[in-house]
């Protein structure tokens, strides 16, 4: 039986730190002053021992979950969203809708690239496109001058992609395309790129209209696959 209280499990990750891997960590997730990640705390300890306390602890309820995700340490936030997809994907309607009303309840605290991307399409995604919801939560978060919340926008359609809707996308792309900062540019043309996986035609369509005005990271992370040639000649403006 999993111990639902969080401090054994707070005390267990600061057990696995490593001070070593908690410097690289705040390099690499830009937490300096001015950074997108400003401020953000590490324990040191890597993801793949995060998805095996994941694992652990299957049983955990969503008012623990709940706490865990308010952490101030990056790792142990990480670890309450992937407990909250896995919560959400082998539950019952009533606890996913309460599992994706607390992530969207909890979309300050769900405050980097690596916790956005490995949670909004498998439950604000999912929730969304399998129940029919409200899609205009979308383009609220889209629209929001929170970084995060932006990303998580377009992330979650990468739901609505994998099921080959891709119309949702493509507007939170156009919303998307004039934005400054350089996370929701790579998502974005990584989206883009996943819409090409499926239909290039619906990528290209796209892409011929937007490209010249498009970001650079944008427009390279969705010609990313395209032969060279064609790569060569969207980079140069001679589509």
């Amino acid at each position: 039986m999993t111990d639902n209280r969080p401090e054994p499990i707070i005390a267990k990750f600061q057990s696995l730190g490593d001070d070593a891997t908690a410097k690289h960590s705040q390099r690499f997730f830009k937490t300096g002053i001015g950074e997108y990640g400003e401020g953000d705390v590490f324990l040191g300890v890597r993801v793949p021992v995060i998805r095996q306390q994941v694992k652990t602890h299957k049983d955990m309820e969503l008012k623990t979950i709940s706490e865990l995700i308010k952490s101030e340490f990056h790792e142990i936030r990480l670890f309450a969203a992937l407990m909250l997809v896995k919560k959400y994907q082998t539950a019952d309607h009533d606890t996913q809708r309460r599992s994706y009303d607390l992530y969207l309840k909890n979309l300050k605290h769900i405050n980097n690239w690596d916790i956005v991307d490995s949670s909004a399409h498998y439950i604000v995604g999912d929730y969304l496109f399998e129940n029919n919801n409200d899609i205009e939560i979308l383009y609220s978060l889209a629209r929001n001058k929170n970084l995060w919340k932006r990303r998580v926008a377009i992330m979650s359609s990468f739901y609505f992609i994998k099921n080959k809707q891709y119309a949702h996308t493509l507007s939170l792309a156009e919303i998307l395309l004039h934005d400054k900062e350089d996370l929701i540019h790579k998502a974005v043309g990584w989206m883009l790129r996943e819409i090409g996986n499926r239909s290039i035609n619906t990528e290209e369509t796209f892409l011929k209209v937007h490209y010249q005005n498009m970001p650079r990271t944008m427009l390279r992370y969705a010609i990313e696959k395209f032969p060279e040639p064609k790569r060569k000649a969207y980079l140069k403006g001679k589509i």
